[in-house]
């Protein structure tokens, strides 16, 4: 990459985290810090255990439906292709281009690369790097895309190199560059990304490693993200719904789930699409907890049956939950801001109907 960059203007909106890291002196006009903690194996979460189960594709799951459920009946069928796909942005094409990318296997993290390719680095530190960049993400103001995007491009990494755990935070900032310059309109620069890590790296360390990520993913960098598919589904929903205006609590608390995926090792081994309709599920579930999350039609839409959701509906409600009890809270701060109606802040019934897994009635 090229030495010139676009500047952000500095801003102070976060707290540095109390850690053992020293608080920097305060200076006139300058961003505060927001260094990252030292990297620890905390036995205080968990760590999920990745299982080598390769999903099912799509078109599987639709032979099987159409196995043992039959087509949707004549009203559903109405209700399906009544919807206008410009609308719910479910363009059948968009889609399938989106999923067959997200099914490469070159653009999909192994599901289990920390024992099988990281020495130095465990699931814990993972998740402080992830909470951390999710905590600059709203420092710099980027949008959500780069966060998904950058959260993709160091497990993608990860899963082909091992690092020491003192170059994992390096791997981290080096991808927010790469994924900012894609997706933002006056990305942050090497400096900006330096300062936040308290100048614990140097811009040509940051650069190198910019350009070593590039070569890995061979200037390839728009890997389909969980948030792609997630505003297909919500907006699928509320054309689905007729909703005429903007459902807040819906889509913010989707987003919310979604982010909160991003923490956890164990979701990398789902698809990016499974996840989002999975968020999309629980978010009606947390919302209407007495209706059925799922519908014929957003299973016609999405592929996916209540049952392929399960595994991934499940960890994302212990999540939400908190179950593990994870230290980590940018994910839940962020969204328990005004700006996000507070959706963090909503409760969940503790535990799923099994029924609400089970093949839809014919």
């Amino acid at each position: 990459m090229g030495e010139q960059e676009n500047c952000v203007p500095p801003t102070s909106s976060s707290k540095k985290r109390s850690t053992s890291v020293a608080q920097p002196q305060q200076l006139p006009n300058l961003k505060r810090r927001v260094v990252l903690g030292e990297l620890t194996n905390s036995p205080s979460i968990a760590l999920a255990q990745c299982s080598d189960q390769p999903l099912k594709k799509r078109d599987d799951n639709m032979k099987e439906e159409e196995s043992d459920q039959g087509a949707l009946d004549e009203a559903e069928i109405l209700t399906v292709s009544s919807v206008d796909p410009q609308r719910c942005a479910y363009s059948s094409s968009i889609y399938m281009h989106l999923h067959s990318l997200e099914m490469e296997a070159n653009r999909r993290p192994l599901p289990n690369y920390m024992e099988k390719v990281q020495k130095d680095v465990s699931a814990d530190m993972r998740e402080v790097l992830v909470d951390w960049m999710v905590e600059i993400s709203e420092e710099y103001k980027l949008v959500s895309d780069t966060l998904y995007l950058s959260v993709s491009y160091v497990d993608s990494f990860l899963s082909s190199f091992p690092i020491s755990r003192n170059k994992l935070q390096l791997v981290g900032v080096s991808c927010m560059l790469i994924a900012s310059k894609y997706e933002e309109i006056s990305p942050p620069h090497a400096e900006d990304f330096c300062y936040i890590t308290d100048n614990t790296f140097t811009k040509e360390e940051v650069l190198d490693m910019e350009r070593n990520v590039l070569k890995f993913l061979n200037f390839e960098m728009s890997n389909p993200t969980t948030k792609n598919f997630l505003r297909i589904f919500t907006r699928t929903v509320n054309a689905l719904e007729n909703r005429k205006y903007f459902d807040a609590h819906f889509e913010f608390l989707g987003c919310y789930l979604a982010e909160l995926s991003l923490l956890d090792y164990f979701c990398v081994r789902f698809l990016p699409s499974v996840v989002a309709a999975s968020a999309i599920f629980l978010s009606r579930f947390t919302i209407q907890p007495e209706v059925h999350p799922w519908s014929r039609a957003m299973q016609f839409y999405s592929g996916y049956r209540p049952f392929d959701l399960k595994d991934c509906v499940l960890a994302i409600h212990d999540l939400q939950l908190n179950r593990k009890g994870s230290p980590m809270r940018s994910v839940r701060d962020k969204y328990t801001k005004q700006k996000f109606n507070c959706v963090a802040t909503l409760s969940s019934p503790s535990e799923i109907p099994a029924l609400y897994f089970e093949p839809m009635d014919k």
